[in-house]
């Protein structure tokens, strides 16, 4: 699966460059520790799937987070839209023009 309108820093690249990006490690403690255990709902856009097969989601907690925006504003991701899939490009653009100015997550070093 894969989290639409957002790109989250990797642990792994399973490609031909093995190499660990900027702030993966914490990405995904952060993801993990909130969502473990717990159920969420998945919505759609435009596009169910990508060219690879991946199912494309909105994803949304229990107590009604939109994940995909949550990560963003939290600087655990960054903006990343890919037509037709762009409903809420404008939310997470400034989710992200957010945590860049407050300096969270990934963009403390910036």
């Amino acid at each position: 699966m894969r989290l639409i309108g957002i790109d989250a820093p990797e642990t792994r690249n399973l490609g031909v460059k093995v190499r660990k990006e900027y702030f993966g490690t914490e990405a995904k403690i952060f993801v993990t520790q909130l969502l473990k255990n717990k159920k969420v709902k998945l919505t759609f856009d435009v596009q169910k799937t990508d060219r690879y097969g991946r199912v494309l989601a909105y994803v949304y907690l229990e107590n009604g987070v939109f994940l995909n925006q949550y990560l963003v504003e939290n600087g655990f991701a960054v903006v990343s839209t890919f037509p037709p899939n762009v409903k809420f490009v404008e939310v997470f653009t400034k989710a992200e023009k957010s945590a860049r100015n407050k300096k969270l997550g990934l963009w403390k070093m910036n």
